[in-house]
């Protein structure tokens, strides 16, 4: 375990717990974790988590800006639901994405499990995008994420990452419920 992956699950864990609490001051940390978790998944060769973290650098940006106009008079930001339609759409571009990603990372890199890291990467998308969109069903994207991840980052040694994704996926399980609770529609 270096220092940096350290660092970046402790402010994973910080990010988590401000997420599950509907707390617009969860994107600060999650914009210093996924800078540094840039470099942790490009040196073990995880490119598709290394690209990742670029684009949650941009879609955190995002989402800050949504989640600060989006907030109750409680301070807490608004939760929406999808229809079923736009789930299962959701769930057909993340396989397909997931497909077509690990594919070009199979033949064009020398990744290290080009498909399960696609997989998670994919997950991610779509988790982060319904997250910044304030949408319950984000938890369901993180949860297969999690769910593939921990032995994934396990597998590659990453042990912090690995139990930092373990306490994620209890974390989105409050998630899940919390929100729930809390949707619209």
């Amino acid at each position: 375990m270096s220092p940096i992956e350290l660092a970046a699950a402790a402010l994973g864990l910080v990010n988590i717990v401000l997420v599950v609490r509907r707390s617009v001051w969860n994107y600060p940390f999650a914009l210093a974790m996924v800078s540094l978790y840039a470099w942790v998944f490009f040196g073990a060769k995880l490119y598709s988590d290394a690209l990742l973290q670029i684009f949650f650098i941009v879609v955190n940006l995002y989402g800050w800006a949504n989640w600060a106009r989006s907030r109750a008079e409680a301070g807490e930001v608004r939760v929406e639901s999808l229809g079923w339609p736009a789930r299962a759409g959701w769930i057909v571009a993340v396989a397909a994405a997931t497909a077509l990603w690990g594919w070009l990372m199979h033949r064009h890199t020398d990744a290290s499990f080009p498909w399960w890291d696609a997989g998670i990467a994919m997950l991610s998308v779509a988790g982060q995008i319904l997250m910044s969109r304030r949408y319950w069903e984000n938890w369901l994207f993180w949860i297969a994420a999690d769910l593939i991840a921990v032995p994934l980052y396990a597998a590659k040694n990453l042990w912090a990452t690995s139990a930092l994704y373990a306490i994620f996926l209890a974390m989105c399980i409050v998630g899940v419920i919390g929100w729930g609770k809390a949707r619209r529609g």
